[in-house]
């Protein structure tokens, strides 16, 4: 994500291709613009993972998607149960 946010360009809404190198660090606050989507899984409490699904639907929904996750017994971590994550201006 960090690489796709770097290389996207909203002012021709196209990404720019070729090497390079990215120093972003997604957090809740930041707005995402290379992407309407994610999937993944549950990621570890407090990982730099969880900031950046919490930058997608902000940290409360998130937060609330992870107490009902435990609340089911979902599995966590790389092999656990995966969620889609659709950003936040496409949440009804």
């Amino acid at each position: 994500m960090r690489a796709l946010e770097s290389a996207y360009d909203p002012v021709t809404n196209t990404f720019c291709s070729g090497p390079g190198v990215t120093e972003l660090f997604i957090l809740p606050e930041n707005r995402l613009q290379s992407c309407q989507g994610l999937i993944t899984n549950f990621h570890l409490p407090g990982s730099s993972l969880l900031l950046l699904v919490s930058a997608f639907a902000g940290k409360e929904l998130i937060l609330k998607a992870y107490q009902k996750a435990i609340q089911e017994k979902f599995r966590f971590y790389s092999y656990g149960d995966a969620m889609l994550i659709l950003g936040i201006e496409l949440i009804p």
